[in-house]
Order: C-alpha cells, then sequence, then structure tokens
C-alpha cells in the first residue's frame, strides 16, 4: 500500500512517499520558498536526486508538481495518482477534541481551522495541504495525525495552569505539548528495544532540535511534557527562550516594547541566538572549545534546564530505566549529552565516553550505569505514515 505523508509549512511542503507496512521509503523531498518568485524542489529516490527550480504559485502548484514526479516513468514509482491509497497529514494542534489521528471530513477541518488562533504558524498551512492533497489524491483517504494528540494523557494536575477557571472553561488555556509524533515514536521504539512493552516503564525523551522539548512517559503514555499551550515554554532552544518569568513580559511592555515586538523576542530572537548571537549548536560547540565566555555559558545553562527537568520528572515518575536523545543535536551532539548527563551518578545516569563520542547509525547505548542511556533517531514520517495504515485496516494507530 502507497503512502504519501505530507508536512505542510506556511511556504514549505515536505514529503515522503511510503510502500507500507513495509516501511520502505520510495522517496523524499521538499518544496521550499513556495509563493516567491523563485522556488525548489528536491526529489530524491534510490540513490538519485533530482532538483527543480521554478516558481511555485501556490501549495497545489507544488503538490501537482510532486505528484508529476511521482509518476514520471523513468522513476517507476506510481502509474496514477489513484495509487495512493493514503495521505497522511502533520497538524501540529489538534486541541482537546482530537485524542488521536483521524480520517478526515468537513467536520475535522472545521475543527483545525477553530485551532487556528492556538497554533497561528502552523494549522493554517496543514489544513491548506489537506485541502490541497484533496484535490491532487481526490481518491485517498486523508488522515490527521497531531503533534498534540500524543499529550492528551497527561493528568489534569500537569496540564492546568493556576489561573482563573474561566479561562480555561472559556479559551482553552491549558497545557497542550508538542513534538508528540517524535515522543510517540522512540518511547515506542525504547520500550520495545528494553523488552518492557506491557510491562511497567519509566522513560524520559528529550528532543533536542532548533526546537526541543522533553517528556516523562510512563507505561508508554504521556503524563507531563515541557512545551505548553504553544512551543515557547520549557527547555531553552535555538530561537526560543523556554521558560521565563512572566514578569519580564510586563517589565518589556512597561518599557515601551509593543506586543508583537515581544513575540518575536521570545520566538526569534531569544534562546540560543540571544545568548550568543547564532543558533547553530555545531558553531556554539566551536567557540566555546575556543574560549568564547558566551557561547561557554549558553551551553551551560542549556544543559542547566534539561537537567532541572530530568530531576522533575524522575521525581514524577518514581524512578527510571532510561533516558532518549533525539532529533539533529540530541543524536548528534555528544558534547550536548554529556554537560545533560554529568553530575547524576547518584541517580544511575553515568554516560560512558567513549561509546558517547563514538558515532554509529541507528539506536544505540551509551550508559555505564544503571539507568539506560539511548541515542534513538526519530522518524516522524514513518510514525505518520504508520498510523495512517493503521487507520486504514480499522486497527487502533495507537
Amino acid at each position: 500500500m502507497k503512502i504519501l505523508v505530507l508536512n505542510s509549512g506556511s511556504s514549505s511542503l515536505k514529503y515522503q512517499l511510503f510502500d507500507m507496512p513495509a516501511g520502505t521509503v520510495l522517496c523524499a523531498g521538499l518544496v521550499e520558498k513556495i509563493g516567491e518568485t523563485e522556488g525548489n524542489l528536491s526529489f530524491e529516490y534510490g540513490t538519485q536526486t533530482v532538483t527543480v527550480n521554478m516558481p511555485f504559485e501556490d501549495h497545489k502548484v507544488a503538490l501537482n508538481k510532486v505528484s508529476e514526479l511521482l509518476m514520471n516513468p523513468d522513476y517507476k514509482l506510481i502509474q496514477s495518482s489513484d495509487e495512493i491509497a493514503a495521505v497522511g497529514h502533520r497538524v501540529v494542534h489538534g486541541g482537546e477534541h482530537f485524542t488521536a489521528s483521524t480520517l478526515i471530513d468537513e467536520s475535522v477541518k472545521a475543527e483545525i481551522k477553530e485551532l487556528f488562533s492556538l497554533a497561528p504558524l502552523h494549522n493554517p498551512a496543514n489544513l491548506q495541504g489537506i485541502e490541497v492533497a484533496e484535490t491532487v489524491f481526490s481518491s485517498a483517504k486523508q488522515y490527521a495525525i497531531f503533534d498534540t494528540a500524543f499529550h492528551t494523557t497527561l493528568p489534569e494536575e500537569a496540564y492546568r495552569f493556576a489561573i482563573p477557571e474561566e479561562l480555561y472553561q472559556k479559551y482553552g488555556t491549558r497545557v497542550y505539548g508538542f513534538h508528540g509524533t517524535s515522543h510517540r515514536y522512540v518511547s515506542n521504539k525504547a520500550i520495545d528495544y528494553l523488552g518492557l512493552k506491557n510491562k511497567d516503564s519509566k522513560i524520559i525523551t528529550i528532543h533536542l532540535g532548533n526546537g526541543c522539548s522533553i517528556s516523562a512517559i510512563k507505561n508508554g503514555k504521556s503524563i507531563d511534557t515541557s512545551m505548553g499551550l504553544g512551543p515557547l515554554s520549557g527547555l531553552i532552544m535555538g530561537t526560543r527562550s523556554g521558560d521565563i518569568d512572566p514578569s519580564v513580559i510586563f517589565y518589556l511592555l512597561e518599557q515601551g516594547y509593543e506586543i508583537e515586538q515581544i513575540k518575536t523576542l521570545l520566538n526569534k530572537q531569544s534562546g540560543m541566538k540571544g545568548l550568543t548571537g547564532d543558533n547553530d549548536l555545531r558553531n556554539i560547540n566551536t567557540r566555546a572549545k575556543d574560549g568564547d565566555e558566551a557561547a561557554l555559558l549558553a551551553l551551560k545553562m542549556y544543559a542547566y534546564r534539561i537537567k532541572k527537568y530530568i530531576g522533575s520528572y524522575m521525581t514524577i515518575l518514581g524512578g527510571l530505566d532510561a533516558i532518549v536523545f533525539t532529533a539533529g543535536v540530541g543524536e548528534n551532539d555528544a558534547v550536548t549529552r554529556k554537560m545533560c548527563c554529568s553530575n547524576l551518578e547518584h541517580f544511575g545516569i553515568d554516560i560512558d565516553d567513549t561509546l558517547n563520542e563514538t558515532r554509529k547509525p541507528g539506536l544505540r547505548e551509551i550508559q555505564k550505569g544503571k539507568v539506560k542511556i539511548l541515542i534513538i533517531p526519530t522518524d516522524e514520517e514513518y510514525e505518520i505514515a504508520r498510523q495512517s495504515y493503521h487507520l486504514t485496516q480499522g486497527n487502533n494507530p495507537n
């Protein structure tokens, strides 16, 4: 069964074609600069890469071009768009309504639109991708896989804010959590690897990319996570501040900042970029090795925040079987992993320097203590394809 996975951004379209249930990636690619005068499309299949430089007026033009490449007889992927049995869409925010992935119909699209205010940068683009895919792949089932769904198992004491009840009832002001597709994928991988399926398990998953989040997962279910109403809170990120005293916002308003300026400052000009002028951890690590004080401080703050969450989550989990590092930084940055695990030996968290610094593909262990420290490459696209496939079979996708 051919399943196409789409991740629609405001000016981009990421895609992968899977043969399910085998999970084989038949092709993958990205369309960038949609709506600009000159766009770029990459199309990878086998060992070959095709690039197309042309203007993509909108997402429909972009997806039609992808469809054209899929049906190109030279690539032998599909002969007709009707061969795409299902399209799985990444949708960032599902609110409280969507606790699992679902078949898309008019009511689902209406609900996604209702949630625009909670994810103004993502849900509009996600919905646009859905509507375009419905026309380009008209015979395919369309499924929505929500980033927030994995975190709908949080207990009320974890997801509520200590603010007036009416703000929750009227506006849905609560913790939703994000990166759920990634946290679900790597935690399931860890549980299978450790032989803890259908057994008690206590795992902390740490997703470190340009956006960062950490989750406490008990018996396969998320019970706490660092991102909240939106993706700004929690860990220090590439350009986002993470946790910050709300008084800072009030103070900046009193100093003459406009609310939109503060939004931009905290979302796009803070985090590692705010501390160092750069949001690339590779560059920051290089500068730190050369004695750059700003880079050294930023790395210490980055790791300190993660360690605070590890300690907190161990408490609510009642112990710990494993820590999982994933995403670009988590999978590839040995320095960050070492700093995050340093001085935690009293918790049974003891990283092995040689294993940590040895680069290998796939899942691997890097600990020498009681608690497993795992590196598990995330694969959100496969997770979306997997859930979409199970929905086509009438199975529970979780």
